[in-house]
């Protein structure tokens, strides 16, 4: 059985958490399970998504090495300055600018479609997206009597946008998919489009306290 094909069951998502309390990583990934369907049918952008975030997750679990976007979560998922809403966008945008980005090239190459065939599943993707935005917001922003609006991780986690993350992360998707007939070009786009990911996540985790 593959990991798309286990991911229908939504048990397999639910594994036993293996981090501690506060863990960076262990932060995004209960949200992720907060919001994640009861199941996912295989072969669509959803389990594919679902494939690259999990086998993502086991790489950090293992102490691999983690996608460039991955790694500043994973070199501070213990820093006790960082908030766990910093910890939860930040793995948002690496779910977005890479997990996502690959799972659409994953799903036209097992189709043999172009994108834009895709659109739809992108759209409901998105939709999943923005209930894993709104449960971070709605559970890990601190309150306005403890932030104030000058206040540092105001001012961070309003710099981050779901909508123009998933419009990057789209583009990225079409530009590799064109790049498959040349490797070498497709592979340092893709290294640049990680590498690009990782500075945002880098100043997503920017200790606030």
């Amino acid at each position: 059985m593959t990991q798309i094909e286990q991911f229908a069951d939504p048990a397999v998502l639910a594994r036993p958490h293996r981090w501690p309390p506060g863990d960076g990583i262990g932060v995004f990934h209960d949200v992720r399970l907060a919001v994640a369907p009861e199941a996912v049918p295989a072969g669509t952008l959803d389990a594919r998504l679902a494939e690259r975030y999990l086998s993502a997750l086991d790489v950090a679990d293992a102490g691999g090495r983690a996608p460039e976007c991955r790694r500043p979560l994973v070199r501070y998922r213990c820093h006790t300055g960082v908030h766990p809403v910093q910890f939860a966008l930040a793995g948002l945008h690496a779910h977005v600018a890479h997990d996502l980005v690959l799972a659409v090239v994953d799903t036209c190459r097992a189709r043999d479609c172009e994108p834009v065939a895709l659109e739809g599943e992108f759209e409901r993707a998105g939709d999943l997206l923005a209930l894993l935005e709104e449960r971070i917001h709605d559970d890990l922003m601190p309150g306005p009597d403890l932030l104030r609006i000058a206040d540092p991780l105001a001012y961070l986690v309003s710099t981050w946008n779901l909508e123009r993350a998933r419009e990057a992360a789209w583009t990225a998707a079409r530009v590799l998919w064109r790049l498959r007939e040349l490797p070498s070009a497709a592979e340092e786009f893709a290294r640049q489009t990680d590498a690009g990911a990782g500075l945002v996540v880098r100043f997503l985790l920017t200790p606030c306290r």
